[in-house]
């Protein structure tokens, strides 16, 4: 029997049991999984990135999990693509896809648009991220409002990264950063998207994060990592940003013990996990907040949001 169109976006921090919830509902409502977490994407890397084990993929069909080389750049642009593609052969067959990650980027760029910006020279974007790392990101984000006002109204101050992209465009191209935005489409309408996000209590999340990283190293963590360096990865590579790769790095040549190794993986993914609370509150104001300590009601809540 055929339904209707729908895609259903499940976001939240890391270690929130996201993976195990969309499983679930692909389950129950004849779904497959798209991956939209940006370190999962890896081959080589899969303990340290908590990709979907076989038992997972093998109850449920996962889709852009562990098919790029570290070795290779990945980018927001090459996700997109590939996402739609997956999308539109799921509603072929009549499943429904179920976008599952931590990546806010991967999700705004589906329900939004990818902002099309002419490329900016490298010197320049150098040049500006020295200038931000000089001033600081709050002496940084005043200049950047003098310079284009209408970056208050989608920048958010703490956000670092968008603030350095806003400047060297509005540098770059003298148009505001917002003017490309506001002619960027989604190739989707949004009534189509069921918006999730688990909105995890952050003293459990901690709890849950130290536990996973626990669990990380009694499942090769330190092997896995010593295989990466083996493979004389470019520094200037996204991979090299997977939380515990340095970390495990120094603790292999010495410099750190083992548990202050495991202790700094916890802190490095506490912080990312406040990065994406901060992000969801800047740019997921249309998502549904869910949350139960109980993982069936959680199940519940979540089914009656994309029924």
């Amino acid at each position: 029997m055929k339904h209707d169109k729908k895609i259903i976006l499940l976001s939240g921090p890391t270690a929130s049991d996201k993976s195990k919830l969309a499983i679930q509902l692909a389950k129950k409502i004849n779904g497959e999984i798209i991956n939209a977490d940006s370190m999962q994407i890896y081959k080589e890397i899969s303990v340290l990135t908590s990709r979907p084990n076989s038992e997972d993929t093998k109850s449920i069909k996962h889709h852009l999990y562990g098919f790029n080389s570290v070795k290779k750049n990945f980018s927001t642009g090459h996700w997109l693509k590939m996402s739609i593609k997956k999308i539109k052969e799921q509603w072929k067959r009549d499943r429904t896809p179920i976008l599952v990650g931590g990546t806010g980027l991967y999700f705004k760029a589906l329900t939004d648009g990818l902002v099309k910006i002419p490329n900016i020279p490298d010197d320049l974007r150098i040049y500006i991220r020295k200038l931000q790392k000089e001033a600081g990101q709050k002496k940084f984000y005043d200049t950047l409002v003098k310079i284009d006002h209408l970056a208050k109204e989608f920048v958010l101050p703490s956000d670092s990264h968008r603030s350095m992209r806003a400047y060297e465009v509005k540098k770059f191209t003298g148009k505001s950063l917002f003017t490309f935005m506001k002619k960027t489409k989604s190739n989707f309408n949004d009534e189509i998207f069921r918006k999730l996000f688990v909105n995890i209590p952050r003293d459990l999340l901690h709890k849950k994060i130290d536990k996973r990283v626990e669990s990380m190293f009694d499942k090769g963590a330190v092997e896995e990592v010593k295989k990466f360096l083996s493979m004389n990865i470019n520094r200037e590579l996204s991979s090299n940003k997977i939380i515990g790769v340095k970390e495990i790095m120094n603790h292999i040549h010495g410099k750190i013990t083992l548990s202050e190794t495991k202790e700094l993986i916890k802190q490095k993914t506490r912080q990312y996990a406040k990065r994406q609370f901060t992000w969801s509150r800047g740019h997921m104001r249309s998502w549904e907040m869910i949350y139960s300590p109980n993982f069936n009601d959680l199940y519940k809540q979540a089914l009656d949001k994309i029924l």
